[in-house]
């Protein structure tokens, strides 16, 4: 039998990131065992505490057993640290240590959301893909340079590592893992007892573009503001580089290097989201949007509005807008 380890770290307080894979993966092994088959997983839930409190005391978790009691697993789950991550880095120092040991060792190891950020502290995903929060995808970005962050993707498979988006999707991926350890179909049956989406592979539509501003680039920043107050209008990126004067290579390296994207890709994301603004709180059909945003092409708009979201324009209207939802 293999051992699955679910940490409970310290001064972080996502308690569903820590009981909802316990539920699912408890319920793989019984519908295993009920098949005739074998438990896959011993489940225990470890820290470095006897007691970790939740949402100021309302909660606690009590672990079965000390980091130190468990000399080799073969799986762990890091939980979201929630709004916690970067305190929870400092805070969580021989845990982080385990991990990179335990890998080391062999273990797999899947990160919930924001807790990319105790994977990443522990080195081992220098060099390889993940995925954490959309939200939080700057802040990661920033601190962990060797990362290589897809923050549009809901999970990522890369030599043992496992991580995914944000919040929720967390279930997506403890589905993920259960078809990968047990089978497909006990992937589905637990997807039909807890009413998973398995096949959602994108958090892209669920994210909130606000512009990525925590750089120290003045000049950026002009450019950043000057792309968000006239996206409406046709707008050269050439022009807007020499008006900084900078020439376009250098500008879009320099943008580039501050914010993640290019100039061009920074007005597409901006773009969309005042499309994606619209499509929920106005009666305004999608040519209507198209236009309203500064794009006259349907078929660019819809292509780079999917390739944003992962949803097209008239799915993501159906979907979100608040006249639909409440007929």
């Amino acid at each position: 039998m293999k051992h699955l380890t679910i940490l409970v770290p310290v001064g972080q307080n996502n308690l569903s990131s820590i009981v909802g894979p316990y539920k699912i993966f408890d319920r793989a092994n019984t519908y295993h065992q009920q098949s005739g088959k074998q438990k896959i997983f011993q489940i225990e839930l470890v820290g470095t505490r006897s007691q970790v409190d939740f949402y100021n005391g309302l909660f606690t978790v009590n672990p079965q057993k000390y980091i130190s009691d468990i000399h080799k697993t073969d799986l762990i789950i890091i939980p979201s640290l929630n709004h916690n991550f970067e305190e929870a880095v400092f805070g969580n120092e021989d845990l982080i240590s385990w991990l990179r040991k335990q890998y080391k060792l062999g273990a797999e190891i899947a990160s919930i959301c924001t807790g990319a950020f105790l994977l990443a502290a522990s080195g081992v995903l220098d060099g390889k893909h993940c995925s954490t929060h959309w939200a939080a995808a700057e802040n990661f970005n920033k601190k962990f340079p060797k990362v290589h962050l897809k923050a549009d993707q809901l999970i990522t498979d890369e030599n043992g590592i496992y991580t995914n988006g944000g919040a929720y999707s967390f279930l997506n991926l403890v589905i993920y893992l259960v078809e990968k350890f047990y089978d497909r179909e006990t992937a589905i049956y637990c997807s039909k007892v807890f009413q998973i989406d398995v096949a959602r592979n994108m958090q892209s539509e669920f994210s909130i573009f606000n512009g990525h501003k925590k750089h120290d680039d003045e000049v950026i920043h002009e450019a950043q503001s000057y792309l968000e107050e006239n996206f409406r209008e046709k707008i050269s990126i050439q022009t807007l580089a020499k008006n900084l004067n900078m020439d376009r290579r250098n500008f879009d390296r320099r943008f580039k290097k501050a914010t993640d994207f290019t100039p061009l890709e920074y007005l597409q994301r901006i773009k969309v989201e005042a499309a994606k603004k619209s499509f929920e709180n106005t009666r305004l059909n999608i040519n209507e949007v198209m236009y309203d945003v500064g794009y006259n092409d349907a078929k660019a708009f819809r292509e780079i509005f999917n390739r944003i979201t992962g949803i097209s324009p008239v799915d993501y209207r159906a979907k979100y807008n608040y006249f639909f939802s409440t007929k």
